[in-house]
């Protein structure tokens, strides 16, 4: 069973590249932490894919979806430093974890 995880970004926010990038290494961190499955999915090459979803509502539906099948699911809150407001929901981790599942989920969506 090839394992992955998935990281879905807000596109909505327009992220510049560098924070965009920070926001999905968050994502991909605090999931895998989570992950009891971290060690197969390392073994297997540690499998990432980063997709567009495109606004909050859409980032939670996702988040909803993937809970109920019993993935581990990441939402990552900005701090607000840079370039938005403090707790703005930027992305959301998913996995690692059985990539069918995951692509149950997230097959359908937009690569980054």
């Amino acid at each position: 069973m090839a394992q992955k995880l998935v990281i879905a970004v807000r596109k909505d926010l327009n992220l510049p590249k560098g924070k965009l990038a920070v926001q999905v290494a968050h994502a991909a961190v605090d999931a895998a932490m989570k992950s009891e499955e971290i060690e197969q999915w390392v073994q297997e090459g540690g499998k990432k894919i980063a997709v567009w979803a495109e606004n909050r509502t859409e980032l939670f539906r996702l988040k909803k979806m993937a809970a109920k099948k019993g993935l581990v699911t990441a939402i990552i809150k900005d701090a607000g430093k840079t370039v938005l407001k403090p707790g703005t929901v930027t992305c959301l981790g998913i996995g690692p974890a059985d990539e069918k599942k995951i692509d149950e989920i997230t097959g359908k969506l937009k690569i980054i």
